[in-house]
């Protein structure tokens, strides 16, 4: 990645938060995962798409992203991850 100019960095950083939201966590993979599934609208999920794409979304961490539901579960999920952060 050094080898890249900052905005293709930003692209990356941009496609690998949309490959973790693609980890949405299925009703059929709850026995794997240990978490409830979750039905996300089409919609909310074209949304949030189109908000990681725009950059509005920047701030928040790439893990945050992994086996949430919707946007806000990512944007939960991240004060979750700093407070954490801060405090272990």
């Amino acid at each position: 990645m050094d080898e890249l100019s900052e905005d293709d960095k930003l692209t990356v950083s941009r496609a690998r938060k949309m490959q973790k939201f693609l980890s949405q966590p299925f009703f059929v993979a709850e026995n794997f995962t240990g978490l409830p599934g979750r039905y996300v609208d089409l919609p909310d999920t074209i949304s949030a798409f189109q908000s990681i794409l725009r950059g509005d979304c920047d701030d928040i961490p790439e893990a945050a992203f992994f086996l949430v539901g919707d946007l806000n579960d990512a944007k939960e999920k991240s004060l979750k991850l700093a407070t954490s952060a801060t405090t272990g």
